[in-house]
């Protein structure tokens, strides 16, 4: 079976959502830190509030597939997590979940447009580019990082693991960026030295991804 062969379904996005609520919570009071600096200070309260809600969800409803787990996520991220990052994730799990439409499983090409398609979300619902100083500053390197794995021939674990590198090196290249989006603009050149919370949590997001796949 070749590397691309490699295929991922229900369980692996179950446990990725899993690990979210995991990873949001221990690292709650540092997306807040960053947040005080450039934002309204709740980005950690918001994130983990929201995937506490998510996985009480699928708890509740136990989704039927990939499609509807990644539905799920949406809808409750919109319902519960406030400021920009609630209708932003949302909008990037729910174009997700159209990615995954009618698919049992998930190549490595399909791991890729999944993220493709929550990226390209975030953009048009953000509407905020590469060095605006937001999370599209991890997300979009990180996609870019995937495309090029999918390219070689590697499979989903190697894929999500080059992503989550670029989104690491993305996140902290937004320390000297002046933001251009968001609370964040308002402070002008004061926004310049503080690492983008968003950024973060996207970072975050991936890094949970490549450890749902290893897995």
């Amino acid at each position: 079976m070749g590397p691309l062969s490699m295929a991922g379904g229900k369980r692996e996005v179950l446990h990725w959502l899993d690990l979210l609520q995991q990873v949001y919570a221990a690292n709650r009071a540092w997306l807040t830190e960053l947040d005080s600096a450039i934002g309204d200070a709740d980005h950690g309260i918001n994130m983990d509030r929201g995937f506490i809600a998510v996985q009480a969800e699928l708890a509740a409803h136990p989704p039927a597939d990939i499609r509807s787990a990644l539905q799920a996520a949406a809808a409750t991220l919109i319902r519960h997590v406030g400021g920009a990052a609630g209708p932003l994730y949302g909008t990037f799990f729910l174009r997700a979940a159209a990615a995954c439409a009618g698919k049992p499983e998930l190549e490595a090409g399909d791991v890729v447009a999944l993220f493709q398609a929550g990226t390209q979300g975030v953009c048009e619902r953000g509407k905020a580019a590469a060095g605006d100083k937001t999370m599209l500053d991890a997300l979009l390197p990180a996609l870019e990082a995937m495309r090029q794995a999918l390219a070689e021939g590697t499979g989903s674990v190697e894929i999500l693991d080059r992503a989550a590198a670029a989104a690491e090196a993305g996140m902290r290249a937004t320390i000297p960026i002046q933001a251009r989006k968001g609370r964040a603009s308002y402070l002008g050149p004061r926004s310049i030295g503080h690492q983008d919370p968003g950024a973060t949590s996207a970072f975050l997001m991936l890094r949970a991804a490549a450890e749902a796949w290893r897995a």
